[in-house]
């Protein structure tokens, strides 16, 4: 699979005439052309050069931007980038700005002086003659600034396959030509000379038409920047560099030269560079730019990670089982990056539309001239018909409606909390049948929070919460921060401890006073001190209720469980009860546990819980949900 960048395109013809250009080259499987991002992705055996020089025989231009063919350039993260930046929007708005300038000239000379008596040199009053050679000058101006217009059109024009920009063009074009040959009548000094340029003068019009569709074109560039920004994000939290072992040292290289089976070493804070193997050493993980769980994995001998996930505490060796396009999060990359350079379904229609649209107004224009010549044989009064039907249909409404409604639609869901990426989203959410729900920051706050205290027997609560205190205060992990928050909402007495230790994937020693200090989970409290079984039955309840059980200890005896969980929010039933009364079934997707998430779905009344998955199964779960009707996908990570 191969993606190119694709210039000059203005419409869905332009996608429709690019697309059966490159379709007709041999060993092309398919073609994939996006208005959205400007670009291009092709399958088969076909050379760049060739798919270049059919995007350009067509009348536009492209080069390559990356491809996943060996045989071709590579992929990386800045190849990518490129891919998806935004070239597009500043053109168009300093395109705008200047356009603007000479219209209002236009329209104060047309509109300000002659309706409502704006003040002009005096030297111009009554001269209509001048008064129509500048607005020619400034309509010029403007179609000059405007020519992507015309080049487009005309361009499309001759090769047989006229598009939306074509048709601004030719109304553009012909109120130009037009006016241009009434300031030769007003030239000859004719009698009604001030009706003449009151009522055949089009040269507003010929600036107005392509001035008002480049506001269209900026506000729907603005709107497809804003539909790539997670894409765009996603690819910038991908590593840039690991370091990796060779010839016994330790050195740096791109993430590009990592090589399967090379043994690379991350230290605490940086980004895992690849997916590997933990050889040596012991850490915890943030997998959340992956799983969308904020509670980080522990991580020792044996284990799996994953690239771009974030190690938090521990330095560890991992030796390389997938890199660059192959590692998870690389696939994830390119399941968002397909779905982005891939056309919606109803993007077909417009295609379809489109291919007929412009020649049939074409036509008609014609045939509107020929019946008024045939009736009434007047080649003025003809031409000025045939013209308005040009400037008529030309596609203002096409270029404004749409992106302007989508803007007001989606200004009046953000003031709701609803933010949409495309006018198809905001179509298409009528139509739900289905609503998926992540768990962690969707369903649940994001964060754990202690909700249970349990002290064991002859063990009073601030002695178990004074000891949590002095053992979790020092600790970066999540959950000690959701127990030092709690606490310290209460009076807690601070005592010193030493030689206090974090252990990766068990949790935390300490020494006070000569006594041993402990914390964490059950599996490393029971290797220490003996807990009872009314405590493992308490554990076990804490873990079917989806809560993450912390043990404390102090020499050889049970101190007692603090239960942290990431608490559902407190408007998630109801939210959920009314999706299900609108007739929406609701499903929980998650990459957590599945006792946990099926606990949260208990709360939030969800019956349907699917856990345990990671991003690229949940696409596929979405796919086959699809089946029963128009799903919605609710989640607030960018895995989601």
């Amino acid at each position: 699979m191969t993606r190119y960048i694709v210039t000059g395109m203005s419409c869905a013809a332009c996608q429709a005439h690019v697309e059966k250009a490159v379709s007709k080259l041999p060993n092309v499987k398919s073609v994939s052309v996006s208005l959205l991002t400007n670009s291009m992705t092709v399958e088969g055996d076909v050379s760049s050069a060739d798919v270049i020089s059919a995007v350009e025989k067509a009348g536009y231009q492209a080069k390559l931007a990356f491809s996943t063919d060996k045989s071709e350039t590579p992929v990386n993260r800045s190849a990518e980038e490129e891919f998806f930046k935004d070239r597009e929007t500043p053109k168009l708005i300093r395109r705008l700005i200047r356009s603007l300038i000479f219209v209002a000239a236009i329209m104060y000379i047309t509109m300000g002086h002659n309706m409502f008596g704006f003040p002009l040199p005096s030297f111009l009053s009554d001269n209509y003659t001048a008064l129509a050679v500048i607005q020619m000058l400034l309509a010029a101006i403007v179609m000059y600034i405007n020519r992507a217009f015309f080049i487009s059109g005309s361009r499309s024009l001759f090769q047989k396959a006229p598009n939306m920009d074509t048709l601004v063009a030719l109304g553009s074009s012909v109120s130009f030509v037009w006016s241009v040959y009434v300031i030769f009548k007003l030239a000859t000094g004719i009698s009604d000379a001030q009706n003449v340029y009151h009522t055949q003068l089009y040269f507003e019009s010929a600036a107005m038409i392509p001035a008002l569709i480049t506001v269209g074109k900026t506000l729907e560039s603005l709107s497809k920047g804003r539909t790539t920004d997670a894409l765009k994000s996603l690819i910038k939290m991908a590593p840039k560099f690991a370091t990796v072992e060779r010839g016994g040292q330790q050195i740096t290289v791109s993430i590009d030269e990592i090589n399967i089976g090379d043994v690379f070493i991350v230290r605490p804070g940086e980004s895992i560079p690849a997916d590997g193997v933990i050889i040596e050493g012991s850490t915890t993980v943030d997998e959340s730019a992956l799983t969308g769980e904020s509670v980080p994995a522990d991580k020792w001998i044996g284990d799996t990670v994953s690239a771009a996930a974030i190690n938090q505490s521990g330095y560890f060796r991992a030796k390389a089982s997938r890199v660059g396009k192959d590692t998870t999060f690389s696939q994830i990359i390119k399941t968002v990056s397909d779905a982005a350079a891939t056309k919606a379904p109803i993007a077909r229609i417009a295609d379809r539309v489109s291919g007929v649209f412009v020649p049939a107004v074409m036509g008609i224009a014609v045939l509107v001239f020929l019946l008024w010549i045939f009736r009434s044989s007047d080649v003025v009064f003809a031409l000025e018909r045939a013209v308005s039907v040009l400037v008529v249909s030309c596609p203002c409404a096409l270029g404004l409606a749409t992106p302007v409604a989508v803007i007001v639609g989606s200004g009046i869901g953000a003031k709701n909390g609803i933010l949409f990426k495309t006018g198809e989203s905001l179509e298409t959410t009528g139509k739900i049948k289905i609503a998926v729900l992540d768990k962690t920051g969707t369903v649940t706050a994001g964060k754990p929070e202690v909700t249970d205290i349990f002290p064991e027997p002859g063990i009073s609560r601030d002695d178990l919460i004074s000891t949590a205190y002095l053992l979790e205060s020092k600790s970066e992990h999540p959950l000690a921060k959701a127990v030092v928050n709690f606490i310290n909402s209460e009076p807690s007495p601070s005592y010193p401890v030493t030689d206090w230790r974090a252990l990766p994937g068990n949790g935390i020693s300490a020494e006070q006073n000569g006594q041993k200090l402990y914390a964490g989970s059950g599996k490393f409290i029971r290797s220490v001190v003996n807990v009872g079984g009314d405590a493992e039955k308490l554990e076990i309840a804490l873990s079917e209720e989806g809560k993450t059980p912390l043990f404390f200890a102090k020499a050889d005896k049970l101190l007692g469980i603090i239960a942290v969980a990431d608490v559902i929010k407190t408007d998630s039933a109801q939210a959920v009860r009314e999706l299900q009364d609108m007739g929406i079934e609701v499903v929980m997707l998650t990459g957590d546990n599945e006792r946990t998430a099926k606990a949260i779905g208990k709360q939030a009344g969800i019956s349907n819980v699917i856990a345990g998955v990671l991003p690229d199964e949940k696409e596929s779960v979405i796919r086959t949900l699809k089946n029963r009707g128009t799903v919605a996908m609710v989640g607030d990570g960018i895995n989601d």
